[in-house]
Parts: C-alpha cells; structure tokens; sequence
C-alpha cells in the first residue's frame, strides 16, 4: 500500500486555449516553427552552387585541348536570384545545373574554353566558395550559442 501523504500532484498543463504560465510559448497547432530561415537555405544553395561552378571550370581547363570541346558554366546566383521572393521552399526546389555557354567565342577547332578566363573564373568562384561558408559557419556557431550548446 503506498501513501500520498504529503505527495504533490504535478501541475497540469495549459488547456489548448491557455497560455503558459511557466513563460513558455505554445506554439499554434499546424505551425511549423523553422530552425533555419529563408537566408541559411540560400546560403547552402549557394555553396552546392558554387560547389558545381568549381567542377564545371575544372572540366573546362581539363578539355582545353579537346577539339570541339564547349565550355560549360553555373549560373546558380541568377538562378538563387530568382528563387528569393518564393521563400526558402522556393530556394531549397530550384534547379542548379552546369550548362553550355553559348557566349564563349569559338576557336578553329570547335573548342570555346579561354585558360585565361577559365583560371580567372576558378580563382574568384574559389574565394566565393570560401566566403560564403565562412558566413554559414557563423550562422550555425550563433545558432549554436543561442541554444546553448557552446
């Protein structure tokens, strides 16, 4: 047999209409409470972007001799661009693809990659890579203060 003498029942929590009183929030049934905003799946974006960019330049300079051979870029800051007013659904759906850059003059063996330009697209897709995951990296060491995990 047990005693409840002197046994404290827990307290009840909130009805669904009432707020907590222990300064707690409550969140609205079928609201999603998000721990990464419309700007962090951007910046992800971005990096799988710029991530793609590398490998389509690297491709370029590593067919610099193959006749007929057409350049390939990344234009993943349009695509993200774009994207932006739709929120971080609309970011985290948008397709970021290398295609065929039909701009790039062609030389006399149907080849359309410049070294020069290519060198020059991969050193500055390379400092923004590192940029942005900087940035990233920062956000998640804010995130990780907040939650106290640090």
């Amino acid at each position: 047999m047990t005693s409840s003498v002197g046994a404290k029942e827990a307290p009840a929590g909130p009805t669904p209409n009432e707020e907590p009183t222990d300064g707690r929030t409550r969140c609205e049934p079928g609201i999603r409470m998000e721990l990464f905003d419309t700007v962090h799946v951007a910046l992800e974006r971005a990096i799988q972007g710029a991530g793609l960019r590398h490998e389509a330049l690297a491709a370029n300079l590593a067919n610099i001799n193959t006749p007929g051979y057409r350049r390939q870029d990344v234009d993943f800051h349009s695509a993200l661009q774009a994207a932006m007013p739709g929120g971080r659904d609309a970011i985290a759906a948008t397709p970021i693809a290398a295609a065929v850059d039909s701009t790039a003059p062609m030389r006399p063996d149907g080849n359309s990659v410049d070294v020069d330009a290519e060198a020059a697209n991969l050193a500055q897709n390379a400092l923004e890579y590192e940029a942005l995951t900087q940035v990233l990296r920062v956000r998640g060491d804010i995130i990780e203060i907040a939650i106290g995990s640090r």
